[in-house]
């Protein structure tokens, strides 16, 4: 015999009524539940890091409406998921507590200050200098300029003989020129030796006449590259110009084995400057005891008793072969060269 089941009672509106309030009653509690839940987790510990907190994933046990709040009549267990900060809202009316992070944190570096800038030096003032590796920080005096080569040569004027004694030099300016050929024939005659003072630009232009008188074993002088006048006004510069090419020009006409041993300044115009200079390049400087003044013409006679009258013995004479017509100085010269051999005068070189 089938058991008997009673039917099903049917609801009433009152017991109907009671559910709703059991629900609604479950539901704040849940609600409640979860407040309480998330100020429990808004006290524990924070990470230190500032970002937003994401929304808690969803639950198994606690399904999400749409809307991102608990189903109705589901009971919440109002614990947040682990390891996420909940996003629940706070019940309303229940203030809610800020509180800083409270994680660890990493302690900043204690602030260096800045170096010093440098400041700049003062306009016309040498600032501070650092040495270099390695370098010294005391300036290293220059040492001094060598000193020029010594020739050995005085600086001194020479106005007399090598030998001394009865002897004569005799010594002719401002050549080769025209009459300077004439003065050697009469020279070669008497079998007397002189010395010739020539301008560089002159031993250029006659070549010929320098070898001659080397060859004759005459002596050669500089002076000078062109004559110019006054020598004592020139320039230091001009001076070594003057003197050191005046000798290269000279030696290059007289050929392989020419030699100039003075140096004469032209109208005997030294100086201590370019007696040193004449003496650093091997010259010695080359003055006169006796002057007819023979550039002048003033007449063979008046040549002639000047010669006579100022020679001593050991004495220069100063004559001229070039620089102009000099017949008066070779008329002269062919009655000066057998006096001098009548009164027992030897014919010599100047000082060197």
């Amino acid at each position: 015999m089938p058991e008997h089941t009673a039917p099903p009672r049917p609801s009433s509106p009152a017991r109907h009524r009671r559910r709703l309030v059991a629900g609604c009653a479950a539901l704040a509690a849940s609600l409640a539940l979860a407040a309480c839940g998330t100020a429990s987790g808004a006290l524990q510990p924070q990470p230190s890091t500032t970002t937003a907190a994401s929304p808690p994933a969803p639950s198994a046990s606690s399904p999400v409406s749409p809307s991102g709040t608990p189903s109705p009549g589901t009971p919440s267990s109002g614990t947040p998921s682990s390891g996420s900060p909940s996003s629940a809202a706070p019940v309303p009316g229940t203030p809610s507590a800020t509180l800083p992070p409270t994680g660890p944190t990493t302690p900043s570096a204690p602030s260096t200050p800045p170096a010093p800038k440098p400041t700049p030096p003062k306009p016309g003032t040498a600032g501070p200098s650092t040495p270099g590796p390695g370098k010294s920080t005391t300036a290293t005096p220059r040492p001094p300029a060598p000193p020029a080569p010594s020739t050995g040569v005085p600086t001194s004027v020479v106005r007399s003989t090598a030998s001394g004694g009865r002897t004569v030099a005799l010594t002719f300016d401002d050549g080769p020129g025209p009459a300077t050929g004439q003065v050697l024939d009469l020279l070669a005659q008497y079998h007397a030796k002189a010395t010739f003072c020539l301008v560089g630009k002159q031993a250029a232009a006659g070549p010929a006449t320098v070898r001659r008188i080397v060859a004759a074993g005459h002596r050669l002088c500089d002076h000078s590259v062109d004559h110019p006048q006054p020598f004592a006004a020139l320039s230091h510069e001009q001076a070594v110009h003057q003197i050191v090419d005046a000798e290269t020009a000279i030696v290059r006409a007289g050929g392989p084995g020419t030699a100039v041993g003075w140096f004469r300044a032209p109208g005997g115009a030294f100086t201590e400057d370019n007696q040193r200079i004449a003496a650093d390049n091997g010259l010695r400087p080359l003055g006169w005891s006796v002057d007819p003044r023979d550039w002048s013409r003033p007449g063979t006679a008046a040549i002639v008793s000047a010669v006579q009258s100022q020679l001593k013995p050991g004495g220069v004479v100063l004559l001229h072969d070039g620089g102009g017509d000099r017949g008066q100085t070779v008329a002269a010269l062919r009655q000066l060269l057998p006096w001098l051999a009548a009164q027992g005068y030897r014919f010599d070189f100047p000082a060197s």
